[in-house]
């Protein structure tokens, strides 16, 4: 199946050169694009895309506003977010807004093509050593006025949905839990299903957020 994507961005440039880049995939479809987030949400709506590439700071609407509002408004669509430098707050208020991933925009094509591939298949682009240093950075921050909620629905995982919480922060994947733990991959892919249930969450990206905020895990 062609993944349809959206790009988002107030640069005409870069909507156009990343659109070259994905439309040259035989899997990937640019069904439109948005100069600004409330044009990204409205445009989400009209086309229901399955990938949006979402730039951070633009105008009217900023893009952790229209993904909030994205991940609000449609389960299926998934949001890439494009930044400039690694280490971005914002990119983190984004994570924890539901995006699932994020994107520097001088990433190759491959690169691209690839991260919208990961996160069409429901996957987050989590695995990057950047994503958990980001994520380790700027949880901190959030630590203290999330503490108590975060703590409370922590009690609500078993022991063993703990420990899998924990390992996907520190970005394995359901392989590599499974070999840690010895256990059927199938087991922890049902773990990480319980979890995110459980903790109201999107993704394996806002689990590694939810990690951090609620000290499973500790930046180092």
């Amino acid at each position: 199946m062609t993944i349809r994507v959206l790009v988002a961005d107030d640069q005409m440039m870069v909507r156009e050169g990343f659109s070259v880049l994905l439309n040259a995939m035989p899997d990937i479809e640019v069904v439109g694009e948005a100069l600004n987030g409330r044009e990204a949400v409205d445009r989400v709506a009209e086309l229901r895309p399955d990938v949006v590439l979402m730039d951070i700071r633009m105008p009217e609407m900023n893009g952790i506003e229209a993904t909030r509002a994205v991940v609000a408004s449609d389960a299926e669509t998934r949001v890439l977010v494009l930044t400039t430098f690694d280490l971005d707050e914002y990119v983190y208020e984004a994570l924890r807004a539901g995006a699932s991933g994020f994107l520097l925009k001088d990433a190759s094509a491959q690169q691209l093509a690839d991260g919208v591939r990961l996160v069409a298949a429901g996957e987050a682009l989590l695995a990057p050593t950047v994503t958990k240093r980001l994520i380790a950075e700027f949880s901190k921050l959030a630590a203290t006025s999330v503490k108590q909620p975060v703590q409370a629905r922590i009690g609500e995982l078993t022991e063993r949905e703990t420990e899998v919480l924990v390992l996907v922060a520190q970005g394995l994947s359901n392989g590599e839990i499974a070999e840690h733990l010895v256990v059927a991959e199938s087991t922890v892919k049902t773990h990480v299903s319980r979890i995110l249930v459980k903790l109201g969450l999107r993704d394996r990206t806002q689990a590694a957020v939810f990690a951090y905020e609620a000290r499973l895990v500790t930046p180092g």
